[in-house]
């Protein structure tokens, strides 16, 4: 186990903090007058998903945790759980609560392999693809010159999300989403 100096605590690095793993989501390192240098950072728990923002010191070094990677599959979900199994063996099954998934979990379709983050034994998150295709199945009519909108409307997805996209987009064309901001990027 290694340990990180306060200026290594950087923006995707899994560090333990009070016995729980943390990922860093933001960091900025800043000095004030007469002061000794600070780490200012943004940390995502694991486990439970919540936020919390930590100041770290020069003289202060943290723990980084540990986190291993393994292929999943992606079964279904209902009622705010989602089912996973290990990619080979289907009988292995664990649920996730959808706080764990963030908003890459409204884009993810049966039968998808999507790594999953493990601390010890347990599995705590997953990471999806940077991007998915998803059929459309609603998408309203567009109706020429309904410009005044910005030119978006919003659509539906297979997996149930709601997206907005360009007034050309139509019903059963496949579009290519940005998991991790939930935004239109091009039709497929």
């Amino acid at each position: 186990m290694s340990m990180l100096d306060y200026s290594e605590i950087t923006v995707r690095k899994y560090i333990i903090l009070e016995g729980e793993p943390y990922e860093v989501i933001d960091n900025h390192i800043f000095r004030m007058q007469q002061r000794k240098p600070q780490n200012k950072t943004k940390l995502r728990n694991l486990i439970s998903g919540s936020m919390k923002e930590v100041t770290f010191h020069q003289a202060e070094k943290v723990e980084e945790a540990e986190i291993e990677k393994a292929n999943m599959k992606f079964l279904f979900s209902n009622k705010g759980e989602w089912w996973f199994c290990e990619e080979k063996d289907a009988s292995k099954r664990f649920k996730l609560e959808e706080t764990l998934l963030g908003t890459a979990g409204k884009f993810i379709k049966p039968n998808i392999i999507v790594e999953a983050l493990m601390f010890g034994e347990r599995v705590i998150g997953i990471k999806t693809p940077a991007k998915a295709e998803l059929k459309v199945t609603e998408a309203p009519p567009a109706t020429k010159g309904d410009t005044a909108k910005g030119g978006n409307k919003l659509i539906t997805l297979e997996t149930g999300a709601k997206v907005t996209a360009p007034l050309f987009i139509s019903e059963g064309d496949v579009v290519r989403i940005n998991t991790e901001t939930g935004e239109y990027i091009e039709r497929a």
